[in-house]
């Protein structure tokens, strides 16, 4: 009996912008605005207001100009809009989820959000407040997960069950925004020196 061979693996190609934003791709008519743009809260919503900018780079260091990040979050009291969150409603005010493509011609990405708060891990320990992030651009072939946690949390961070679990502790920076001038500034390395530590999710 004839065996199937294995077909070659494909990446995301080009195509990315098109599925994900088509309004930022310049598909007009697709949805009003491209999902998940936009700030993350209503007016009214609890907690500090923040933004968050970063690149994606690729492991020669230049911006990817064609990604998609998506951040998802809990709300200020540190609950998800989620119809499995145990806990309660979440803030009616706070999506909970955002979607942003490198713009520009510099390939930033920017969320406008407001600080989450801490959550329990699975066997009850409190986690540093933190944003998960996934990214997806020509060339990956499936989604990659990491996360941002906040610089001034040292406390919360030195105790994260997840940081905790990094051995190398030059690693755990990888994870760790720098706040400048009220912004929240954030990249994700894909490859080299710098490589950005990837959640196995």
């Amino acid at each position: 009996m004839g065996r199937l061979r294995e077909t070659p693996s494909q990446t995301a190609g080009p195509y990315v912008h098109i599925g994900a934003v088509p309004t930022f791709a310049g598909l007009k008519g697709v949805y009003p605005e491209d999902l998940g743009s936009g700030p993350m809260y209503e007016e009214g919503v609890k907690g500090e207001r923040i933004t968050i900018k970063g690149h994606i780079f690729d492991g020669s260091g230049t911006p990817l100009l064609d990604g998609v990040v998506e951040a998802w979050q809990a709300d200020a009291d540190g609950i998800y809009n989620s119809p499995l969150e145990p806990r309660g409603p979440s803030d009616p005010k706070f999506r909970g989820w955002g979607r942003s493509a490198t713009m520009g011609t510099d390939g930033v990405f920017t969320f406008e959000t407001i600080k989450p708060g801490r959550v329990p891990w699975h066997d009850g320990r409190m986690q540093a407040p933190h944003i998960a992030l996934w990214i997806v651009a020509r060339g990956i072939n499936i989604g990659l997960h990491t996360r941002m946690y906040f610089p001034e949390e040292l406390d919360a961070n030195a105790n994260d069950p997840l940081l905790s679990r990094i051995e190398q502790k030059v690693r755990r920076e990888t994870l760790l925004a720098e706040e400048k001038n009220g912004v929240y500034l954030f990249d994700i390395h894909l490859q080299g020196n710098d490589e950005t530590v990837f959640l196995d999710v």
